[in-house]
């Protein structure tokens, strides 16, 4: 009927001329915007209109879908057909152009994509766009639509703060060859693009080799002031590392996707290492300068960790190192001793403060305590525990410090004593129901889980699980396998216990992962060998790591 025309009661006319003949009803019932013409403009009688935003072949494309359902989308028409049927209100047809250039997403074609899809309100596409935008803002900073894009356009692009981005160097060089594109008329942007580079965060040297140097900088006085508070940073961050005042320049972009890893301490072929580790993505950390045979990792504002406990050229387990994983270079510095050689000591983080507990000093067993302050990078002695202790597990709870089991120098302990920083003082807790030698303590929703190790019954898979309103331990579901001398960590809302070994002191290269709500832990096998895992900590995706999806 449509192609016959026959009973044709409308002509409607594109903008080269060309008339298509169709039916009132049929087009009525189909588009919300013929609709629009034939009844609520009272135009019911006429016989002819005019559609000149479209051209006769688009329009007899779309005309052709209202008849027959179908339609043909190419790379070349899809974009006026998505406009036309946005103009025509054909949601399906505009909806099945939306997905078709989404298939067609590239770095060389995004931004234009995105433009396109916010211009016609599709919301899906522009979405998608986005996200490939910032997934893929190394590769898209290399093409000509980012040279093209307007200083608004690049600004609100580069002040994201996820996008993907391993080296803020990238976004400095992307804006430098975005102005000399058109220096003389895009120059004067200059001060506002640099503030959203993120320059504290870029290594000194490239500092000093590249941006200083940098012929279009020196023409504004703004960013020279960027430049000197860069520099600024870098010697703030080397003399105090903990406390030097954060800006958005100066923070970190955080990756889309997970933003936390766990890091390891392991012991390899007679020597300590850290991994960063994910789900099985494995990265290697900057190699530790000292020996952590028997120390532990500790983490300060997700970002600073460190390694307590080392020995190095007769100086035994008083070395303190730290790393900032948020560094563009990062590698681990040397911090203050601490007062006493803790060998098997326990450490727990405490309001940015480390504390560093017992442990043995030669033959003797110690209840000494020491706490290093951040704001003065020095450790001092706090109260000592009621008890000597070594081998011990230490949590944190409601701004408690809580010791757990250990080894008193003559007998394995099961008991327990929390410390209070306001006060400076210990308490008693309630005594587990077995001791608890080179055990394992993690803290989960308002709950203090000691795990594992070992007494005279050998190596434990048991587990009980205390809470201050009860004030009692209880026994919760075993673990998989036995285990002593091993991390824990809480990742994603569930407790992760990582490596350690058996009572034969064989490596376990597996972690076990409880899930308090099903009171149930499943194993996961660590597909790298790594050796012995005996502390972890969790920590802020650092910038250079890695995942499966990064390039897809």
């Amino acid at each position: 009927v449509f192609r016959d025309k026959v009973l044709c009661d409308i002509r409607i006319e594109a903008d080269d001329g060309i008339i298509i003949f169709g039916h009132k009803n049929i087009l009525i019932s189909a588009s919300p915007y013929f609709r629009d013409i034939f009844t609520y403009y009272n135009e019911s009688n006429i016989d002819h209109i005019n559609v000149r935003e479209l051209d006769s072949t688009v329009l007899e494309l779309l005309i052709n879908y209202i008849y027959t359902g179908e339609i043909i989308i190419t790379e070349g028409n899809v974009k006026v057909l998505l406009a036309a049927a946005n103009l025509l209100q054909l949601d399906y047809v505009k909806n099945v152009c939306a997905q078709f250039l989404q298939t067609q997403l590239d770095a060389s074609n995004c931004l234009g994509i995105k433009a396109f899809a916010d211009s016609y309100d599709c919301m899906e596409l522009s979405t998608s766009s986005r996200t490939y935008i910032k997934n893929r803002f190394l590769e898209v900073i290399d093409n000509d639509e980012f040279l093209s894009l307007s200083s608004t356009e690049v600004i609100k692009l580069i002040s994201c703060n996820d996008i993907i981005v391993p080296l803020e160097e990238k976004v400095f060089e992307g804006i430098i060859n975005w102005v000399k594109y058109e220096l003389d008329s895009r120059k004067e942007f200059l001060p506002e693009l640099m503030k959203h580079v993120r320059l504290p965060l870029i290594s000194k040297q490239y500092l000093l080799d590249k941006v200083v140097d940098e012929p279009v900088l020196k023409l504004s006085p703004t960013c020279k002031d960027y430049i000197i508070e860069a520099l600024k940073f870098h010697q703030l961050k080397y003399l105090q590392p903990f406390t030097v005042s954060q800006t958005i320049r100066s923070t970190p972009r955080q990756s889309i996707g997970f933003q936390k890893v766990i890091l390891m301490l392991c012991w390899y072929q007679k020597k300590s290492s850290v991994i960063y580790w994910y789900d099985n993505i494995w990265q290697q950390a900057p190699t530790m300068s000292k020996c952590y045979r028997d120390g532990h990792l500790s983490v300060i504002k997700n970002q600073f960790v460190l390694a307590v406990g080392g020995f190095h050229l007769g100086s035994k387990y008083q070395i303190v190192e730290m790393l900032d994983v948020s560094s563009q270079s990062p590698c681990w510095i040397p911090m203050m001793d601490m007062l006493v050689s803790r060998e098997d000591c326990g450490v727990g983080t405490l309001d940015n403060c480390i504390y560093a507990i017992g442990g043995f000093h030669g033959e003797n067993c110690l209840n000494s305590v020491e706490v290093f302050d951040i704001n003065t990078n020095r450790w001092k002695m706090v109260t000592s525990m009621s008890t000597k202790r070594s081998s011990h597990g230490v949590g944190v709870l409601n701004n408690l410090l809580y010791v757990v089991g250990g080894f008193d120098g003559d007998e394995m302990l099961n008991s327990v004593e929390c410390y209070d920083p306001c006060l400076d003082t210990w308490a008693p807790v309630a005594a587990m129901s077995e001791c608890r030698n080179a055990c394992g303590v993690g803290v989960l929703d308002g709950v203090l889980y000691a795990i594992g190790g070992y007494n005279k019954s050998g190596s434990l898979k048991s587990v009980e699980a205390y809470t201050p309103s009860s004030g009692v331990w209880t026994t919760i579901a075993d673990m998989n396998f036995c285990r002593e001398l091993f991390g824990v960590v809480i990742l994603n809302g569930s407790l992760h216990v990582i490596g350690g070994c058996d009572d034969k002191e064989v490596v376990l290269n597996s972690i076990e992962i409880y899930n308090p709500k099903t009171n149930t832990w499943s194993l996961k096998t660590l597909s790298k060998d790594v050796g012995w895992v005996y502390s972890g900590v969790v920590v802020n995706r650092p910038p250079h790591f890695k995942t499966y999806n990064d390039n897809d």
